[in-house]
């Protein structure tokens, strides 16, 4: 896979038909340069066909049997005890440990029952993201981070209001399926906030690159990159996303923004 072609193709179009396991360990390569994607792939492909052996009969037998060969035979599990470490939103990571966050693991959901015939889609909750099996107008929620539990709809607002503290009422759209191309921003930004509360800058800077290939010169995105160059003392890189952020605010700029700016200004003026 060309990997920058692939997210150029998301960025013009986020319901692209791609390979979301193979997107998701081409970009697990930034870290981990070495990455063997095709013998991962390959792993995801051996899992689907053990996991057909268990998925026979009408959907709701199918999504059974690869939730028992996942969460049971194979042991996935959520990361409860240390949810913000990085290595849970490397998919690489999540196959060899068997432990994710839940947008991970719903990856993996996604990658073995769509090679074993299944059409397994993301739901992007607030603050959780789940799974839908869906065939002949049926649709089963999966929650992957949870053992592969069933949801209704009013219990994906529970798990909603237990995560955020806040209320949430499911809408028509709510369930709708999320188009790869945001499913692989959500991926990104929870590994760009979990560097971010680290001061872990350089990786930070990294990522967000990242982002603004799928979201090129979002504002957020460059004041976030501006923000983490002038962390790792890069002041010269930070000015322009930093004045461009300020800019796209006209009048309502935040202060500490500007004050980013201004000490970064200061330091290049200090080189001159």
């Amino acid at each position: 896979m060309n990997l920058d072609a692939t997210l150029n193709r998301l960025t013009a179009n986020p319901h692209a038909s791609v390979d979301l396991a193979e997107v998701a360990l081409s970009l697990a390569r930034d870290e981990y340069p070495d990455l063997d994607v095709e013998a991962y792939l390959s792993q995801l492909t051996a899992m689907a066909h053990e996991a057909q052996r268990y998925m026979t009969g009408n959907l709701e037998a199918r999504v059974t049997g690869l939730c028992r060969y996942l969460f049971h035979d194979m042991g996935f599990r959520g990361n409860v005890h240390n949810y913000y470490d990085s290595r849970n939103s490397y998919l690489n990571d999540v196959l060899e440990s068997r432990t994710g966050i839940p947008i991970t693991l719903s990856l993996v959901v996604m990658a073995v029952g769509s090679r074993a015939g299944m059409h397994v889609a993301g739901v992007g909750l607030p603050g959780h993201f789940i799974v839908k099996a869906v065939a002949h107008r049926q649709e089963i929620l999966i929650d992957p981070f949870h053992g592969g539990r069933r949801l209704t709809p009013q219990q994906c607002e529970n798990v909603v209001r237990q995560v955020t503290r806040q209320r949430f009422s499911i809408r028509p759209n709510s369930l709708n399926a999320m188009p790869l191309g945001f499913i692989v921003q959500r991926l990104l930004t929870n590994l760009k906030k979990i560097y971010m509360e680290a001061d872990d800058f350089s990786k930070a800077i990294r990522v967000i690159g990242r982002l603004l290939q799928l979201k090129p010169n979002d504002p957020a995105e460059r004041r976030d990159l501006g923000a983490c160059l002038v962390g790792a003392g890069r002041y010269g890189a930070a000015i322009d996303h930093l004045s461009a952020y300020l800019a796209s605010m006209a009048a309502n700029g935040e202060d500490h923004v500007r004050h980013l700016l201004d000490q970064a200004q200061a330091e290049v003026a200090r080189w001159n």
